[in-house]
């Protein structure tokens, strides 16, 4: 698979009577819009060509639901009021626009040197990040929508699956439900999960569908983590980091591994 055959796939899959297409071959993108509006989506198809090699046509088929669910809500109008089990936080990279594609200047705190904090009114199969025009027309205060998003975050499930490899424990959390990352923000879970570790508790959030928390007990728990958290990045349809984080005094710490047992 490469990246003309993954657009011409994507093409074929997506509503094309409605959608219009550019693929930009520079930057390897493939920018989607809805006719009757002029909004749409960039997606990066080198990142699905390397997910096509792990999964196979599972990655197209995660692209297309992703296009086809954001795409009905824009140009919608959205109300915050009465919605409040509804908003919640969401983790991206430093490089996330912060704003909207017509200007609107997204709410975001920034969380670590790698990664910022946004809000969002989930829609039940996709969501739209909360902007400052949003809470400016409804008379929302900002500390609110923060309050009421990481009060939610806490509510949502943290199930996890251990398994150890060379000597480090390594859970994994993958519900699906678009906030998987966004467990990086409950605090008191992270607390709790650092109570139960024998070494060094490190925290990697590679795409938003997952979060890998490690517990290191020697020197190459640090390669496996680092090759985990990369491996997950490129895979990811919305990718975050693929640095990890080391957990102390309730901070979050980027560590970069060089290489075999070196890190900074």
């Amino acid at each position: 698979m490469d990246s003309k055959k993954m657009v011409k796939a994507l093409k074929e899959r997506l509503d094309q009577s409605k959608r219009s297409f550019q693929y930009d071959s520079k930057q390897d993108t493939l920018r989607i819009e809805n006719t009757d509006t002029t909004k749409g989506i960039t997606v990066e198809i080198s990142k699905i060509v390397a997910n096509w090699e792990n999964v196979q046509d599972k990655a197209i088929d995660e692209v297309v639901y992703y296009v086809e669910e954001a795409l009905k809500v824009m140009g919608e109008q959205h109300s915050l009021q009465g919605k409040e089990k509804q908003i919640f936080p969401v983790v991206r990279s430093t490089s996330f626009p912060d704003e909207s594609e017509n200007g609107n200047k997204f709410l975001f705190d920034d969380h670590t040197a790698e990664t910022r904090i946004y809000y969002a009114l989930d829609l039940g199969k996709t969501y739209r990040l909360i902007d400052h025009a949003m809470l400016e027309q409804e008379g929302w205060n900002p500390d609110r929508i923060r309050e009421i998003a990481r009060f939610n975050v806490r509510s949502l499930p943290t199930p996890v699956k251990a398994d150890t490899v060379a000597g480090n424990t390594f859970y994994f959390l993958n519900t699906n439900d678009g906030y998987d990352a966004s467990r990086i923000v409950n605090e008191a879970w992270l607390k709790e999960m650092k109570s139960s570790m024998k070494g060094t508790m490190a925290v990697a959030i590679p795409h938003q569908d997952v979060i890998i928390i490690c517990d290191i007990e020697n020197e190459t728990g640090y390669d496996v983590l680092a090759q985990m958290a990369m491996s997950f990045f490129t895979s990811g349809h919305v990718p975050i980091t693929a640095l990890s984080f080391l957990y102390e005094d309730g901070e979050l710490e980027p560590v970069f591994i060089l290489g075999k047992n070196k890190k900074r």
